[in-house]
């Protein structure tokens, strides 16, 4: 049957919903048996890009002119950069520096989250590293005293290279029921994947519902609130700018 129209994606000022049945894929430079869903860009104000690369078995995804940062939500690709290969599977994630020449190739049908910014270098500060490691690894701490929501930084890396890192990027479970413990307002600005499960976000005066395969644009200062509805967890991946002062880049 028609929706007549009818989503649940939304665009208001400082923030965006977009749902899976709103999608539109593209193809961007140098991809190859491979689209992109770009779900936010500087066209609509936010000071990075991301989006979801769907591959074909054997498709690339091509350049990029800023450093990258990829979460594998399903499939197996190869990553090769520094002169060696590794296979990234399901919550696998690696950080490429800006100008670091590296290639991505599924080795079967993926998709993969993809994060672009331009680098925000910082005087006195040395570049970030490459980082390829997987979610599996890296241990969760509880948001709060709340051992109900627990979050896994997976960038930036450990100090003393932490200020290297111009952004960050997080993932959140919600055992059914958890929420946030306050409306959140902040300069940071998110972009975030619902991965698994689903529930309520507030974003700005609107309430929403969410699943998994939405993508969430929060603008700096809107406020937003999750808090997770059903029978199993509620996980999502998620973006900030980080490390940085707020007028760098003004």
């Amino acid at each position: 049957m028609h929706n007549l129209g009818r989503t649940r994606s939304s665009q208001q000022p400082n923030h965006l919903l977009l749902t899976p049945d709103t999608f539109v894929r593209t193809v961007l430079p140098g991809m190859k048996a491979c689209s992109a869903i770009v779900h936010i860009n500087p066209a609509l104000g936010a000071r990075f890009t991301q989006y979801t690369a769907e591959f074909e078995p054997g498709g690339e995804l091509g350049n990029t002119p800023a450093q990258r940062f990829v979460f594998l939500i399903e499939g197996i690709v190869k990553l090769e950069v520094e002169g060696k290969a590794k296979k990234l599977g399901p919550n696998g994630y690696a950080y490429l520096p800006e100008g670091l020449p590296h290639r991505l190739t599924a080795i079967k049908t993926s998709r993969l989250a993809v994060i672009e910014k331009r680098y925000e270098s910082l005087d006195g500060v040395h570049p970030p590293h490459l980082i390829i490691s997987s979610e599996d690894a890296v241990s969760s701490h509880p948001l709060g005293d709340d051992p109900a929501l627990q979050v896994k930084c997976l960038l930036p890396d450990l100090p003393p290279d932490a200020m290297s890192y111009d952004f960050a990027v997080n993932t959140m479970v919600y055992q059914p029921g958890a929420a946030l413990g306050m409306v959140e307002m902040h300069v940071m600005e998110h972009g975030l994947i619902m991965l698994e499960g689903g529930g309520i976000y507030r974003l700005g005066d609107s309430w929403y519902p969410v699943t998994a395969g939405d993508f969430i644009w929060m603008g700096a200062w809107c406020p937003q609130w999750f808090g997770a509805i059903g029978k199993t967890p509620a996980k999502y991946l998620i973006y900030k700018d980080w490390n940085r002062h707020p007028l760098t880049g003004l």
